[in-house]
């Protein structure tokens, strides 16, 4: 089940579950689609791997099934990641 993490993990905006601005890679690393797009370039600072859109829970299963409190709020470090991002935005995430 998928945690549904409240907010982006670099920039701390809110990411509700019904967001379609929430983005997630394999690990369910989670981040607003602005920082995938503009900082990122689809490579994941934590592991190294594309995004997804997160998908959307139905409402009926947000009582079932709640999302997580837990905020994960580490802004991406751009020095350690600088060499991260070189080694994998060029090539595809299915590729890496």
């Amino acid at each position: 089940m998928l945690a549904l993490r409240p907010s982006c993990e670099n920039c701390n905006k809110a990411l509700p579950p019904h967001s379609t601005e929430a983005m997630i890679c394999t690990y369910e690393c989670t981040f607003c689609r602005d920082c995938v797009n503009d900082i990122m370039q689809n490579v994941c600072p934590n592991c190294g791997g594309g995004f997804t859109p997160r998908p959307i829970r139905p409402k009926d299963g947000l009582a079932k099934y709640p999302p997580s409190q837990k905020v994960v709020h580490k802004p991406v470090d751009m020095e350690s990641f600088q060499e991260k991002l070189n080694r994998f935005k060029s090539i595809p995430p299915e590729k890496r």
